[in-house]
């Protein structure tokens, strides 16, 4: 089965008491039991919920993954994969990591004797010099965010392996539609569901997808014993986001190269951070395990100040100043002070995030619109 037919097929089916076609909002907290403990695969909300229950589904079907866990954000998807850790076990991550990754690895779980390591991953000799025998985790987010850097999947996964630790993608930028992080090697992928997979700006999610069952039991008891799970309505969201996925990704695409190749060629802008351009330093992996490269775009304009980006993030009409990315409208930002202002500034600067870089997440808008508005703001 194809990515499209799945999107729209694959883990749903009708409901069996009325047929209707779209999965029903199953708003309930609790269910009526035949005899104690005799019932229908479902006791409370908490531990599983029939609506809940066909978006796990969907989201292993689309990843080529047996299991999907939802939860109610892509923080509390994290939290739970970090639970998997014990005082004393060390992850490596990436330099230019999401400050909320960032947040919560180093002023929660660092204070329970988690040892953090943040190095440049696109480099791969960085990440083995970075593996002690306490390893235990290995954290890739490919595309990253800001930077658009590219991480090999499939060489963290020999690395991890030959370490013994588990290798955790954060494929949020990517989505399945773009790369499957499992067939990589990867042992988990994550993703913020907010994004691209709900795809309208109108829901907060977050899931893991895996193969092992081991593995999944293991999340799934942290996922009920620590209650981070979503409420029916917002399955519903996503269920329906994820049927357009597909669509909305090509679009996405189409649109981030046409505005990349405008930004390169405009004469006030100095760089432009897109995987797509040949000249992008790990161009080549992204051909290689991506199946196109993506919406989200940075650039910093020519003389690298802080103020000129700001007016130029003021002037925009149609790419919205707002958190958050992959959304069908186009949004722009400055992680500076928004996404990324929890990282401290000493350590953005390290991993080449200046306080003058613009992101952006391109939408399906009509491409000439989106850079009609690029052109008036940057002038």
């Amino acid at each position: 089965m194809k990515f499209g037919t799945k999107a729209i097929h694959a883990g749903v089916h009708p409901d069996p008491e009325t047929g209707a076609i779209m999965t029903p909002i199953y708003q309930t907290s609790t269910y009526v039991q035949r005899s104690p403990g005799d019932h229908k695969g479902f006791e409370y909300s908490r531990t599983h919920n029939p609506t809940r229950s066909q978006l796990q589904d969907a989201l292993a079907a689309l990843d080529n993954g047996k299991h999907g866990l939802a939860f109610a954000s892509g923080m509390a998807a994290i939290d739970c994969i970090v639970k998997l850790l014990q005082p004393g076990d060390e992850v490596i991550s990436t330099n230019d990591l999401y400050g909320g990754s960032y947040r919560l690895f180093t002023k929660v779980y660092a204070a329970y004797g988690i040892k953090f390591h943040f190095v440049p991953m696109h480099d791969m000799t960085a990440v083995e010099a970075a593996v002690t025998e306490r390893t235990k985790l290995i954290w890739v987010e490919t595309p990253t965010n800001p930077l658009l850097n590219v991480i090999d999947i499939a060489a963290a996964s020999a690395v991890a392996k030959k370490a013994g630790a588990l290798l955790v993608v954060d494929n949020t930028f990517s989505t399945p539609y773009l790369q499957t992080p499992l067939e990589l090697g990867a042992d988990m992928v994550m993703y913020s569901l907010t994004k691209y997979m709900a795809g309208h700006s109108d829901t907060v999610m977050g899931a893991v997808v895996v193969n092992d069952d081991e593995l999944h039991q293991r999340l799934s008891f942290y996922q009920n014993a620590c209650g981070g799970t979503p409420g029916p309505q917002d399955c519903f969201l996503v269920l329906r986001g994820l049927k357009t996925l597909h669509v909305r990704m090509q679009r996405h695409c189409e649109n981030g190269r046409k505005v990349a190749e405008y930004l390169k060629a405009h004469p006030k802008v100095e760089k432009v951070f897109w995987p797509g351009f040949q000249d992008h330093p790990n161009h080549e992996v992204a051909a290689r395990q991506m199946r196109d490269f993506g919406g989200m775009i940075s650039f910093v304009l020519k003389g690298d100040r802080k103020e000129d980006a700001v007016a130029t993030l003021e002037k925009f009409q149609l790419f919205s100043l707002a958190e958050s990315l992959g959304g069908v409208e186009s949004l722009s930002g400055h992680p500076a002070t928004m996404t990324h202002a929890s990282i401290p500034a000493e350590e953005r600067r390290k991993a080449g995030l200046s306080d003058s870089l613009i992101r952006l997440s391109v939408g399906i808008e009509d491409a000439e619109d989106l850079i009609e508005d690029l052109a008036q703001a940057i002038g």
